[in-house]
């Protein structure tokens, strides 16, 4: 072991990044198990101020450009791909891990390997993956056929909705999702929710992205896998969005929280049980914040079951509006040159009441020349 590791740290292990990033402090060092780390969970990992990153699975395995580990790198976190197996269950939270460039540490006995995620290696694999786009396109456009075929049913036409008490019948919905850009993209449209009042919908962690901004979400919906003990009592109604087998994973959680949540099962991802449900419920407008539309981010998200969040946007295009990238497109303030003409604006009509003004005048002049004797004054 080198007599100066590079990097030091306590572990904070997890299985499942959204969940890890509750737990993670600055400076410890990050151990996580997220193949083709994607660009969200990146920029959560980063807001944390790790040491280092650790990843036990390849934070980028070459199926598709995916954002996640540039995000890292340029936010100045270290990033290591472990090329061993079998070391990680050792490793617990608390743990004392020592980094040098190319292996880890505990107490000075070597736990693996480690392969450095640099700008360079980073920049081959990601060409090399441009390649494989076509192949991955192939396969997306595959599963949403195979969704069409099994589940057209089930995403067209909820078999059973939900009996919220929530009236979204005429009214227009907000549905926030803890994706890219969605901190700044609330911002941005803070005035249309003060001015229109739509129903606020979380999904999941969305729904603490609402309180964090000063709202109150009217439905929380989700497996309840990263929307906190906070939000889930405090929040309106809660909805468990479950499998098509009845299976609801977040349905003990809710009740323990002292909630009765209602069951909304549809295929598909939390997200998109959001949309159908402001949708069958007759929302006038569906306004999307930090959701995913792009194949980048489909791909990005690295999860086959994307293909029904296309399948739902198809359904329920017409009156749905995406708030995401808002913040990109106008970024408020007032210019200088715009401040400087307020103030000209302003004074004119002072200066004018001055010149034509014989009262005013001498009034000012009197002010002069006392100013001018004061200073006389000081200077002898």
């Amino acid at each position: 072991m080198p007599t100066l590791p590079v990097i030091s740290g306590p572990a904070r292990v997890g299985r499942r990044t959204k969940e890890l990033v509750h737990r993670l402090r600055p400076g410890d060092v990050a151990v996580i198990f997220h193949k083709d780390i994607d660009s969200m969970a990146a920029r959560q990992l980063a807001a944390c101020h790790p040491s280092a990153v650790v990843n036990v699975e390849s934070s980028t395995s070459g199926r598709y450009v995916n954002g996640g580990p540039r995000v890292l790198l340029e936010a100045g976190i270290p990033l290591y791909d472990v090329t061993e197996e079998g070391w990680a269950a050792d490793v617990r939270d608390g743990t004392a891990l020592q980094l040098s460039p190319d292996a880890l540490f505990h107490n000075d006995v070597m736990l693996c390997r480690l392969k450095p995620v640099t700008e360079d290696a980073l920049r081959a694999q990601n060409e090399a993956a441009r390649g494989n786009l076509e192949t991955e396109i192939t396969a997306f456009a595959r599963n949403t056929l195979e969704y069409l075929a099994d589940d057209k049913a089930l995403l067209i036409n909820p078999s059973t909705v939900p009996d919220i008490v929530t009236q979204m019948d005429g009214r227009p919905a907000l549905i926030v999702v803890r994706g890219e850009d969605y901190r700044e993209d609330l911002d941005m449209i803070r005035p249309y929710i003060k001015e229109q009042h739509p129903v606020l919908i979380g999904v999941d962690g969305g729904a603490d992205a609402l309180r964090e901004a000063g709202f109150t979400p009217h439905i929380v919906i989700g497996d309840m896998d990263s929307a906190s003990d906070d939000v889930i009592r405090h929040s309106g109604e809660i909805v468990v969005h479950s499998y098509v087998d009845g299976r609801a994973p977040g349905h003990d959680r809710v009740k323990k929280l002292g909630r009765e949540p209602f069951l909304f099962a549809v295929p598909g991802t939390s997200e998109d049980a959001a949309m159908l449900l402001a949708f069958e419920r007759g929302a006038s407008l569906i306004v999307a914040v930090g959701t995913h539309f792009s194949l980048e981010e489909f791909l990005d998200k690295g999860r086959a079951g994307m293909a029904s969040t296309f399948l739902v946007r198809l359904r329920v295009g017409k009156r749905l509006v995406d708030a995401k990238g808002v913040s990109r497109l106008y970024r408020g303030g007032v210019r200088r040159r715009y401040l400087f003409a307020l103030l000209c604006a302003a004074f004119l009509p002072i200066a004018v009441v001055l010149i034509l003004s014989s009262p005013l005048r001498s009034s000012v002049a009197i002010l002069a020349m006392k100013l001018q004797f004061w200073l006389w004054k000081l200077r002898h």
